[in-house]
């Protein structure tokens, strides 16, 4: 029964993860006091919480059978729930094939999909008057390039407070022309000052590298481009991708790992990768992994199993469950500084 815990949290959360990702909202999932009064072969085979969302109450018959079941009788189970509940109730699951989903779309039976999907009939909401729009980037945001140049100085041990921008370029792979951009978006937006010794430029800031992190972050993004389900393509594998996501949190906390390992891949790999025909699969099966494709090479510290904390707090900072943000606090213990 307590192995059951954990898992139900973490069920809890992905449902208030992506309600917040998707409508702006975050309603708290708590235990359905009547669950204990449902039929034995209802009680087996949903665990059942309750949320009030958008001012309305309704129950998450979240499905905790271990192996993947027909759609059959979920319509059923479904109108039996909310006979006795006397409430709307949402069918929740962490996968569905389309042709489920369009299934349960012409059933009109509630669903969700953390990460993927929500279809509520029963509220009669348009969903689309409650999308949230994403907040505009200020002006002065930084280009992935010069986000990662940034978090590579950030990195290095000692800090040193004044550094040639051009090494880092080398370093990273990068134009001259990548390097001035650079260079114009961190002096303009006040994090480090420039100044020119005979034919080597160098930048340089006051603040120690803390106080350079904090006032860098309103002005940095997550490195993820779009995360999909794929088979490990043959130049995937450790050590030529590195871990990611929660899967990288939970080797620097208490975390534990997903059920599917994370991975990041950069931008050339994923070129590589499309020209060669991977296929990417619309759920996770069986061989799967999921993947972060990243702005940037996620591997901007050398020898790791692991993307580089800074960026991986990054690509973490908008998870809202308890658990993500605690454990994000221990990765803090990992910053060079």
């Amino acid at each position: 029964m307590l192995d059951k815990i954990p898992t139900r949290r973490a069920d809890d959360a992905a449902v208030q993860a992506y309600l917040h990702e998707t409508l702006g909202i975050a309603p708290k999932v708590r235990a359905w006091a009547g669950a204990s009064k449902l039929p034995y072969f209802l009680q087996e085979a949903f665990e059942v919480g309750e949320l009030k969302l958008l001012d309305r109450q309704i129950l998450l018959a979240i499905d905790k059978r271990p192996e993947r079941q027909g759609l059959a009788n979920v319509r059923g189970q479904m109108e039996e729930l909310r006979q006795l509940a006397g409430i709307p109730v949402v069918y929740v699951t962490g996968t569905l094939a389309s042709y489920e989903r369009k299934r349960l779309i012409e059933q009109k039976v509630p669903f969700l999909v953390p990460g993927n999907q929500l279809y509520l009939p029963d509220l009669g909401i348009d969903l689309r008057e409650y999308f949230r729009k994403p907040p505009a980037a200020p002006d002065t945001v930084l280009s992935p390039a010069t986000q990662a140049m940034l978090i590579t100085v950030l990195l290095r041990k000692p800090w040193r407070a004044e550094w040639q921008p051009a090494e880092v370029v080398i370093e990273l792979g990068y134009t001259a022309m990548t390097q001035s951009r650079a260079v114009k978006e961190l002096t303009a937006a006040g994090i480090a000052t420039s100044r020119t010794e005979g034919r080597v430029r160098w930048l340089h800031t006051e603040r120690t590298a803390a106080q350079t992190w904090e006032r860098a972050k309103p002005l940095l993004r997550s490195p993820i481009k779009r995360r999909f389900w794929a088979r490990p393509f043959p130049d995937w594998k450790p050590p030529h991708v590195r871990l990611a996501g929660l899967s990288a949190l939970s080797r620097h906390s208490m975390l534990s790992e997903p059920q599917w390992p994370i991975y990041a891949i950069s931008p050339a790999q994923w070129k590589t990768a499309t020209k060669a025909g991977i296929a990417t699969l619309p759920e996770p099966l069986p061989g799967t992994c999921q993947w972060e494709l990243w702005h940037y090479d996620p591997a901007l510290i050398p020898e790791s199993d692991t993307v580089d904390p800074l960026s991986l707090t990054l690509s973490l900072q908008g998870n809202n469950d308890e658990r993500v943000q605690l454990a994000l606090d221990e990765l803090k213990g990992r910053f060079p500084w």
